[in-house]
């Protein structure tokens, strides 16, 4: 398969933040998430995934610049429900941009975002970026009521936060996956595209990627977690084989 030729099924989005983080670690241009996510589409990615923090503790404004101009797939830009970010993302227009919650403590995005809780933000930035062209997601929990205000602001993809079922074993994993599987139902019923993804790895990827209804699963630390070890070409393909197993 080609760059940036569509893949039928699943897809994978890989997530280069952290390539930024290690470059960010020491300063200067190494290494560059530009090169990690041409090899991520090389091995395999259908799109790429960055998160512009308002801290740019990891990705920067430059990155988002470069890549726009240069990856031969989507961009997924993640961002913030704020002034500043929703700016960013109608200069660049890109493919997608998946609204997170964001604290300027937190190490990682920590659970979903309350779109619930905060409709009246979310519904004239959804109509904004959605006018541009952008296909906005919702990064949320599996959970009605997160589903539900998804449907009542017209939010064409919700990503369900994979944490919980990530980090739990047993019947509580089992219980979570139950809760994925549907909302994803709840979500492809009612027309929006079910994505997921957070703290997916291979050992539990397989589950996740079984579900029928989810399209997408973005995959980033455990991706470049890995990659020290055996490369992040050979990282994404396992990862990639994983998830088409799975199907």
């Amino acid at each position: 398969m080609s760059a940036g030729e569509a893949r039928a099924g699943l897809r994978l989005g890989v997530n280069i933040d952290h390539v930024a983080t290690v470059r960010n670690a020491r300063g200067g241009e190494h290494p560059d998430p530009l090169r990690a996510a041409l090899i991520a589409v090389e091995a395999g990615a259908d799109g790429i995934t960055a998160h512009l923090r308002e801290d740019r503790r990891h990705i920067t404004d430059h990155d988002i610049d470069q890549l726009m101009n240069a990856i031969p797939v989507p961009l997924n830009l993640e961002m913030a429900a704020t002034d500043e970010m929703a700016a960013i993302a109608l200069r660049h227009r890109p493919h997608a941009a998946c609204i997170v919650p964001e604290r300027r403590e937190e190490r990682t995005t920590e659970g979903g975002l309350d779109a619930d809780g905060h409709r009246d933000t979310l519904r004239p930035l959804i109509e904004r970026l959605s006018a541009a062209g952008i296909r906005v997601s919702l990064f949320i929990e599996p959970d009605p009521r997160q589903v539900e205000a998804a449907i009542a602001l017209r939010a064409p993809v919700v990503e369900f936060h994979t944490g919980r079922y990530a980090h739990r074993s047993g019947p509580a994993r089992t219980e979570e996956l139950r809760r994925i599987a549907d909302m994803a139902a709840l979500a492809a019923k009612n027309g929006i595209e079910p994505h997921a993804g957070h703290g997916l790895t291979f050992e539990n990827v397989g589950p996740v990627a079984a579900i029928p209804q989810i399209a997408e699963l973005n995959i980033g630390h455990f991706l470049i977690g890995e990659a020290i070890f055996v490369g992040l070409g050979e990282s994404i393909r396992r990862m990639r084989e994983a998830m088409d197993s799975a199907r």
